[in-house]
């Protein structure tokens, strides 16, 4: 049998190559995802889901991850190929009415069985997020080890669920999430060639921010977020509203747009479903009928990819024990706005507790202190940047496609220097990084801002707040 001659075997996988991407660009779909039967380019679907938050209050976000990861596993990804962050302060919190079980709907079923706990408690961090997009194991702290080890032939799917705010992502260890990190792992990844395709889901508070002005079109990355760039996310089925979590539950059990694509993947075949629909049904659903109480879901990245189906990236098999009515999917329902969820669910557990009159104190002593941070931050962040700019500039927002600010070194600064003088912007001040990105936008120098933060919040006692002792958000 004789051999093939070494140049016409690179002409040959050349002219392959080739083929290869006019094919995929005529059809606007990857010949590398499994909706083409070709076995060489099968490749494995990977997955990392990152719950950003902790706190019983906070219960959605890991509900929502959890919840996932079920979606996940039933489709047909290995839990090898999995990865979660979260911090896993929830299932067996003295205040979840069903020790051992998290649940991410009013009727649902248990969804934090068999989920791997990969990175929880203090090795949920940015960092650790990264080395594990990268598949740099030697980088990380902690953990299971697992990282995305993919090859040029696989997918990545990556679904994140927490506060965030203009150009930010929070994490329960700080620092946060920045945009222009984010975006530069994404880059690196892309060049590391270790990947065919990537979907991202995310579910924030101004989330587009992230990927707005920032993110290639030609990493082959597709992304949704929960908001464009300069609007609150919801939390859902929440006591109280419609329809109302389980009568012992005092937390809001999921998030808007988290619970509407995950909804719709559990009962849609998602070998035909497109992601493309699945936008378009989540961008209807999370709209919450043109209410003030909804939110535009954005999509970002490579568009073309939104034409291969969802079962890509998520697996394919639909739950048949769920008996959800699709047209229930696009019913108004009761939302509360991200940074007021926490409140909101401690107020209503403060007005229904019977318990012990210590306790439902303490409550209210807590629920006190935090209303009393959040007006000190937003009376502080309106007095510098009446010094430092006037009132007119407060919040003002940049044109759409803009990135949020041109120099993140110097956001970066402006929140340490914020927070070293007026305490933990914590996960309600998020939504004030557009103010101190304006300031950055119109050239004003760190001396500058650290004497106007300092003049604003000399008398604050930060307390607990003090970022020597809850870590710096930048």
């Amino acid at each position: 049998m004789h051999s093939i001659p070494m140049a016409s075997f690179k002409f040959l996988l050349l002219l392959l190559t080739l083929l290869t991407v006019q094919l995929s660009e005529a059809t606007g779909r990857s010949l590398f995802s499994s909706n083409y039967d070709f076995p060489f380019f099968n490749g494995t679907q990977w997955a990392v889901l990152v719950a950003g938050s902790s706190g019983y209050f906070n219960y959605r976000h890991q509900a929502d991850i959890c919840h996932a990861y079920q979606i996940l596993k039933r489709g047909g990804l290995k839990d090898e190929n999995i990865i979660v962050f979260m911090y896993d302060d929830i299932v067996n919190n003295k205040m979840n009415p069903r020790p051992g079980v998290i649940i991410n709907s009013p009727n649902g079923s248990d969804v934090y069985a068999g989920v791997p706990k990969d990175y929880t408690g203090e090795y949920v961090t940015a960092a650790n997020f990264y080395a594990v997009l990268l598949g740099n194991a030697s980088a990380l702290t902690g953990g299971s080890g697992k990282v995305v080890a993919s090859g040029p032939f696989d997918t990545v799917f990556v679904y994140y669920a927490d506060h965030g705010g203009p150009g930010i992502l929070g994490m329960p260890n700080m620092p946060y999430i920045y945009a222009n990190d984010f975006i530069q792992v994404l880059k690196t990844k892309h060049a590391m060639a270790t990947y065919s395709e990537m979907v991202i889901y995310v579910e924030a508070c101004e989330s587009g921010s992230i990927f707005e002005g920032l993110i290639p079109e030609d990493l082959n990355i597709y992304v949704t977020t929960a908001s464009n760039a300069n609007e609150s996310s919801w939390g859902t089925y929440c006591p109280g509203m419609t329809p109302p979590p389980p009568q012992e539950y005092d937390t809001c059990l999921g998030d808007l747009y988290s619970v509407s694509w995950m909804e719709d993947s559990d009962v849609e075949d998602l070998k035909t479903e497109t992601l493309e629909v699945q936008y378009l049904k989540v961008k209807l659903r999370t709209l919450n009928h043109n209410s003030t109480e909804g939110s535009h879901v954005m999509q970002y990245g490579t568009q073309r990819i939104s034409n291969e189906t969802v079962s890509v990236y998520q697996g394919s098999c639909p739950n048949s024990s769920l008996t959800v009515n699709p047209s229930q999917l696009f019913d108004s329902i009761g939302v509360v706005d991200q940074r007021e969820a926490d409140l909101y669910s401690m107020w209503h557990t403060y007005q229904k507790s019977t318990g012990e009159p210590q306790e439902k104190e303490e409550l209210l002593k807590n629920i006190k202190e935090i209303t009393a941070h959040r007006a000190h931050l937003d009376s502080s962040v309106i007095a510098i940047n009446s010094q430092l700019l006037g009132d007119l500039q407060h919040g003002s927002v940049r044109g759409g496609g803009w990135a949020l600010v041109d120099d993140w070194d110097c956001l970066k600064s402006m929140v340490r220097t914020f927070e070293t003088h007026c305490g933990s912007l914590t996960q309600y001040g998020m939504k004030h990084t557009r103010t101190f990105a304006n300031a950055c936008n119109n050239g004003v120098s760190k001396e500058a801002m650290d004497e106007a933060a300092q003049a604003a919040c000399s008398s604050y006692n930060m307390g607990h707040w003090d970022p020597a002792i809850v870590g710096y958000s930048a």
